[in-house]
């Protein structure tokens, strides 16, 4: 079937619902940021509070733009219909991060007080690392990670707008060769990115798989909200004609494997621990395993892999654009939880831990997806929805169609 560049024209009523869904996540953003930075000065709040409630929700959302960059450059390196119909839904993810690597500025101005190890300085464990744990090389690798990031979202966002105006396969090419090496400098930044903001959290504490397991669960809610889009997409033109039952079938199954993948690293991390059963590594398990995070444990095993695991088991499910949708908002908010229980339960000490949950637990991760969406929304309409100059597009219109 032979289309005009006309026909993939994003409908009036999408635009005008894609400009409602930006309002109003922006104003929902708005009001719970406002809630968040209020709580420094109201009951159940303070600063300390703020910055660990400030990390659960940026870090969630910086995520899953994070998370969009990954998946833009494996599917220029892997190619197939499946990428196509959601690059444009990853490139305007990947550009949130214009907007949100400048926000881990609080993170980095609250260090002394958010982070331990910077007051540890004379005990011999963080003398030890203090080539690495160091305020000045903090900030510097801050700028490294934004230098890295901005940069490869800058040039592969350029980059597949000459492609769709020229139709060449070079800029096709330049894609894939710069995602090459993007991958592999993207894991290696976030791991220590990873390592910055959260594992030093214990400082005392640490794991060799915990940055594959972060990156692993970005990945996860930046597919979940790409799928959860795109499911409200294939109403209107020009998706409805574009995006198949097996389109979605294909994005269901990537979503079962990220939540398997996420589930291995989990695993992993803990096998090794309990087999090793040493004091400097068991901290981080005993803190939430205790005083009621047990329960929070139980949530994430069943919630985030036992039942998605299921639910994603059913190809009925997976091809069902209304199914597929509610499974992938379960999926982010799920993930949730699983951020809060990497933050929170490090600030307390092992001989007293207690299950605590501020409400800017709530109201930081809220604030920040209302931001995240508000930008996602903002930046999607922006091309047309579907990149015309892609060497694979017609094999993605004709994917799962009989012919």
């Amino acid at each position: 079937m032979i289309r005009t560049e006309q026909s993939f024209e994003i409908a009036p009523q999408l635009a005008g619902d894609l400009k409602k869904y930006q309002n109003v996540s922006a104003f929902v953003g708005l009001v719970f940021l406002a809630l968040t930075v209020a709580g420094i000065f109201l009951p159940g709040g303070g600063m300390e509070q703020f910055l660990r409630s400030y990390l659960v929700g940026f870090w969630l959302w910086m995520g899953a733009g994070a998370g969009c960059l990954l998946i833009l450059m494996t599917q220029y390196l892997t190619g197939g219909a499946w990428g196509v119909v959601i690059r444009r839904l990853a490139e305007a993810g990947s550009k949130t991060l214009y907007v949100f690597w400048p926000l881990f500025l609080p993170l980095l101005l609250g260090a002394p007080i958010l982070y331990k190890w910077i007051g540890m300085q004379n005990e011999p464990v963080i003398r030890a690392k203090s080539l690495y744990l160091n305020v000045p090389f903090l900030w510097g690798r801050w700028v490294i990670y934004g230098a890295l990031w901005l940069g490869l979202t800058w040039i592969l966002n350029k980059w597949s707008l000459r492609e769709d105006e020229t139709k060449s396969m070079e800029y096709s090419r330049l894609l894939e060769k710069i995602s090459g090496p993007g991958t592999v400098f993207f894991f290696f930044t976030m791991t220590f990115c990873a390592v910055d903001y959260l594992m030093v959290l214990e400082p005392r504490w640490f794991s060799t798989v915990y940055g594959f397991m972060i990156i692993m669960g970005e990945c996860l809610t930046a597919m979940a909200v790409m799928v959860a889009t795109l499911a409200v997409l294939v109403r209107f033109a020009p998706m409805d004609h574009a995006v198949t039952k097996r389109h979605l079938h294909d994005l269901g199954k990537l979503l079962l494997a990220l939540t398997m993948l996420w589930a291995y690293m989990n695993f992993a991390q803990l096998l090794i621990t309990w087999s090793g059963n040493l004091p400097e590594e068991i901290i981080w398990y005993i803190k939430r395993w205790n005083g009621g995070w047990g329960w929070v444990g139980v949530i994430l095993l069943v919630g985030h892999f036992c039942l998605p695991f299921l639910l994603l088991l059913s190809q009925d499910l997976k091809r069902n654009p209304a199914t597929i949708f509610w499974i992938a908002v379960y999926l982010v908010v799920v993930h949730a939880v699983d951020v809060f229980s990497l933050v929170e339960p490090n600030f307390q000490s092992p001989e007293h831990v207690h299950f605590f949950i501020s409400w800017l637990d709530i109201t930081a991760p809220i604030g920040f997806g209302g931001l995240w969406l508000a930008l996602f929304f903002f930046f999607l309409p922006r091309r047309p929805l579907l990149p015309l100059g892609a060497p694979d597009l017609l094999k993605a219109l004709n994917h799962g169609r009989s012919h």
